[in-house]
């Protein structure tokens, strides 16, 4: 539940329990909530989402514009559960990986660390896959699916990827190891997950205050061993797409919770023990709103550098394949320049012209420079700039 705490089994020794919040049951979903509270958050949330998705739907391709914020998005959401990388190496380890191992003499294994949030960025495509070829809606199948996705190496790896836990979980405090949430117990986790299962599908409730009420419900079932708050919090990106409050899961949502995460604790807690529905929502959507606003900036940052860069890259290129180039570089703003040669689409000769005009104009920094075998590390910095925090 809790972000900045660690999750722990408590299996084979005493677990002090003094003060600690337990799981809510027979309590979901909230009987009541004060929509009169509700409406002035609601709308606000709603407008906010309504001008980011509108931006969006006027991108010629998302799916490649956003990419740096799907992969800092990762970044963030590891962070607030411990696991520290920084976006330069997750794109690096994505460039080692589309270089196919040629020239891979003398680069670095990646860190662990590194390797759990390229995952996350696996995890959230296969799911984007599994709704929109096999229409799959936020289910059991989906999210194990994802976990497994998620989890499949690093440290995770030995934590059960994919599997429901079958023994209580305890969410504690990150430095003083004091036991702050007992989530619902296993041999209750199954009834709790279907029920959470027919509230998050059911097409007669509010979305965002669908979405903000099946989060804390997801947090507080807490169903995995470990990477909980990773994949609810993916969950709120998906459950936004799939009820049509954006055109595509790209509502990224740690940003925010971060900056905010000591209150998180506390609201998600105050679910729990006081039956403080109405003010999670509150908070929920409010956080929402702000994402959406943020989101929107940077989102329309990158569609300006965009435009800026397509008369600059025809200039400085003189070519052709001058906006392949350009668009090869915004997916990819981190890359070995044997990949980008070899598998750009762009002649090998005129793709290697490229880089050597890029890095001259000052536009590609070079993060390794060419060595033996191993070809050069580049950085489109203007891009990064815009995503890194």
């Amino acid at each position: 539940m809790p972000p900045v705490d660690e999750e722990r089994k408590g299996q084979g020794r005493e677990v002090k329990l003094d003060g600690a919040v337990g799981y809510h049951h027979g309590r979901f979903p909230p009987a009541t909530l004060d929509f009169a509270r509700l409406i002035g958050p609601l709308r606000r949330a709603a407008t906010a989402i309504g001008r980011y998705d509108a931006m969006l739907g006027t991108l010629h391709n998302k799916e490649l514009l956003l990419a740096p914020l799907r992969h800092q998005e990762a970044v963030v959401s590891s962070r607030i559960e411990g696991t520290v990388a920084t976006l330069d190496e997750v794109l690096t380890l994505e460039a080692s990986e589309d270089d196919g191992g040629d020239g891979a003499q003398g680069k670095q294994a990646p860190r662990p660390e590194a390797l759990e949030v390229r995952a996350y960025t696996r995890a959230l495509r296969y799911a984007q896959r599994a709704m929109a070829d096999e229409h799959l809606p936020i289910c059991g199948r989906l999210i194990r699916e994802a976990h497994r996705h998620m989890l499949f190496s690093g440290r995770g790896g030995d934590k059960r990827p994919g599997e429901f836990r079958n023994g209580q979980n305890y969410i504690s405090d990150g430095q003083s190891g004091k036991i702050r949430f007992v989530p619902i117990e296993a041999p209750h986790l199954e009834a709790g997950f279907k029920a959470f299962e027919e509230y998050v599908n059911d097409a007669t409730v509010e979305p965002l205050i669908q979405t903000a009420v099946s989060h804390a419900e997801f947090e507080s079932l807490h169903p995995f061993d470990d990477g909980n708050g990773r994949i609810g919090r993916m969950i709120v990106t998906l459950n936004l797409w799939n009820k049509g409050l954006i055109g595509g899961p790209h509502f990224y949502v740690s940003s925010r919770i971060e900056a905010r995460r000591d209150e998180y604790i506390d609201r998600l807690r105050a679910v729990s023990a006081d039956d403080a529905w109405t003010e999670w929502c509150v908070f929920f959507l409010d956080v929402l709103e702000a994402q959406a606003n943020e989101n929107l900036e940077i989102a329309t940052s990158i569609a300006a550098l965009y435009e800026e860069m397509k008369g600059i890259f025809a200039d400085r290129l003189h070519s052709r394949w001058a906006m392949q180039a350009l668009d090869t570089i915004f997916a990819k703003p981190l890359f070995w320049n044997a990949a980008f040669t070899a598998h750009g689409g762009i002649p090998k000769q005129t793709a290697a012209r490229f880089t050597k005009l890029l890095a001259e104009a000052g536009l590609l920094a070079t993060v390794i420079p060419a060595s033996g075998r191993r070809s050069a590390l580049y950085a489109f910095e203007p891009l990064l700039r815009l995503v890194r925090h």
